[in-house]
């Protein structure tokens, strides 16, 4: 957190914007949660800040699009086009065929909107694990 913190310093973020983030952080300064429930809030916090800079900036964590991508490749791309597979060889056994489709597919996008992003200067030098 402390590192998304040091990135965010280091642009020229508007002044609602930093007024949003320091009320996040000052809700996790006060918190009296500690231990796991403080971590799991500390984590919500952490993307709900980057969740706003990314719709009003367009700026984002290393690998940001790819992580998303993949979700949508499998989910929104890989599934319809096992269905067909399975549709088309009359057995939809082949339904799982798709996903790993889906998943180069999203894997690709994302990775090109992750590098577009990085040329672009929109990319900060941080990566999210969950």
């Amino acid at each position: 957190f402390e590192t998304l913190i040091n990135e965010l310093n280091k642009r020229d973020i508007p002044d609602s914007l930093i007024d949003i983030f320091n009320r996040e952080i000052e809700e996790i300064n006060v918190s009296i949660l500690a231990g796991k429930a403080w971590k799991n809030t500390l984590k919500k916090k952490q993307f709900k800040i980057l969740r706003q800079l990314e719709k009003e900036r367009k700026i984002v964590p290393i690998n940001y699009y790819r992580n998303a991508w993949i979700a949508i490749g499998i989910g929104g791309i890989g599934i319809p086009i096992g269905f067909l597979i399975g549709s088309g060889l009359g057995s939809m056994a082949f339904l799982g065929l798709g996903m790993p489709i889906g998943l180069g597919i999203g894997l690709a996008v994302g990775m090109r909107m992750d590098k577009k992003a990085l040329a672009e200067g929109r990319q900060l030098d941080v990566e999210l694990k969950n």
